[in-house]
């Protein structure tokens, strides 16, 4: 095992109520906000069995973008190696409107969804 999904981002118009509404729904609390992003997730906190679900605040939807999108990060090597791994796969860098300061690599899948590496490693469950 080399990656695991570690959190789910969903673009939204009103992160406070999909909040509240998805903290209902699966008896998450929320972790932490990043100016109007919110971070729900279980009890235990990032890392754990479930993903967490970052409601990251998006004016409109862009109708030429998914309003979801995988968070992963690697169980087994550092995000380099990683990355690399990835690309071999069919993985392809994807241009979201980054600032190339970002800790994480955004990627595309050999279909062309787009996901996430992030930095930090997790521990294989």
């Amino acid at each position: 095992m080399a990656s695991r999904v570690s959190e789910l981002v969903l673009e939204c118009r009103d992160p406070e109520l999909l909040a509240r509404f998805w903290c209902e729904v699966l008896d998450f609390v929320e972790l932490d906000r990043d100016g109007e992003d919110i971070e729900i997730g279980p009890r235990e906190g990032f890392g754990g069995a479930q993903p967490t679900i970052v409601l990251s605040k998006q004016g409109r939807p862009q109708p030429d973008r998914t309003r979801l999108h995988i968070d992963v990060n690697a169980t087994d090597r550092d995000q380099d190696a990683e990355l690399e791994r990835l690309l071999g796969l069919g993985a392809r860098p994807a241009d979201v409107g980054q600032t190339g300061e970002e800790s994480w690599h955004v990627l595309a899948d050999p279909e062309g969804n787009v996901f996430c590496l992030l930095r930090r490693r997790l521990d294989p469950l």
